[in-house]
């Protein structure tokens, strides 16, 4: 007869090959999906966005003056943005500490600055994570912010989305969408020229460097205009090329048709930013102060969508224009 004590011993042993069994199943399971597709994550205070297992871009949005996405990689993993003042590393130069690599903010909302990180500038302060989706294809981060001036009083709200699509090639792409909602009352998104979906390029892809030595970035826009051309001008999209560690890379920011004011105006500098601002016409333009004033009406809201394509090689090369003409195609907005 089997004894009763080595019986429970033997269960048990097999209980426990069982579960390790399982555990090793769940573990690999778990390796795979994370190893395919686009996962997110949060962790260390950020929502970490991989594609097929690597490290392309960290979602900020802790004890920071505004949301933003740091670092983004190439397909080979080189930084396409500025590391500065996210990382101390040698040759950076540490201006506009406020240029955090991808970001949403204007420098004049109901009077308030939201785009500096003076004493006097107010914050973007995330208030939820509305939903956080990992895919096969296509991740999603959406979330809720609130506005606020420098005494923390809220202005107004937005809702943004975050989507990172799985490569088919040597490109990443990001698409974003932002809804601002005039939540407290009558909102003005004020004209000046301090805005508003913004990038930072690697210090190397400048198009000049300090001292205004010549560098070797180049910005090129959709309406033909080349490198300091490019300011103030309105175009469909800008691409920001030039070197990192002796090869050619691109970021480019395409405009929706179906965006207030397309195509854009471009707040784009050879020292390495450039953005799509829609509202500082009175600097872009030479006009009369306030003829880029855009109100929402109070309760009501207004939405803004973007797509950021990073891409080895130069606008030409990469096919920009013709990249411009599939997001047009891919992104398709109700009137």
């Amino acid at each position: 007869m089997f004894p009763r004590s080595r019986f429970l011993q033997a269960l048990g042993l097999s209980l426990a090959c069982l579960l390790a069994s399982g555990c090793a199943s769940l573990s690999s399971t778990d390796n795979d999906s994370a190893a395919h597709g686009v996962h997110l994550y949060e962790t260390n205070n950020v929502i970490r966005v991989d594609l097929d297992g690597q490290l392309f871009t960290q979602y900020h949005f802790k004890d920071v003056s505004r949301p933003f996405l740091y670092p983004l990689l190439s397909a080979d993993g080189e930084h396409l943005t500025r590391r500065w003042p996210q990382e101390d590393v040698p040759g950076e130069e540490h201006d506009h500490p406020h240029h955090h690599a991808l970001w949403y903010s204007h420098g004049d909302v109901n009077g308030v600055d939201l785009w500096s990180e003076s004493a006097k500038a107010g914050r973007t302060v995330q208030q939820a994570i509305v939903s956080r989706k990992s895919g096969a294809n296509t991740g999603e981060l959406t979330t809720r912010n609130e506005w606020r001036d420098k005494d923390g009083k809220v202005i107004a709200h937005d809702t943004r989305t975050h989507r990172f699509h799985r490569p088919t090639g040597p490109e990443r792409i990001i698409d974003f969408e932002i809804t601002i909602e005039a939540t407290q009352g009558e909102v003005t998104l004020g004209d000046t020229k301090e805005g508003t979906f913004a990038i930072r390029m690697a210090e190397s892809m400048r198009n000049k460097q300090p001292k205004n030595q010549p560098g070797l970035g180049h910005l090129t826009s959709s309406r033909g205009h080349k490198d300091g051309e490019v300011w103030g001008k309105r175009a469909e999209w800008v691409d920001y090329t030039g070197p990192v560690n002796g090869k050619t890379y691109g970021i480019a920011i395409f405009d929706h048709p179906q965006n207030p004011r397309y195509p854009t105006w471009w707040h784009a500098r050879d020292y390495g930013l450039f953005a799509a601002n829609p509202f500082g016409v009175h600097d872009f333009e030479k006009s009369a102060k306030g003829t880029g004033d855009l109100k929402i009406p109070a309760g009501g809201s207004i939405t803004f969508r973007y797509r950021v394509l990073l891409h080895p090689g130069d606008t030409a090369s990469a096919g920009i224009a013709a990249r411009f003409d599939e997001f047009v195609r891919a992104i398709k907005v109700k009137p």
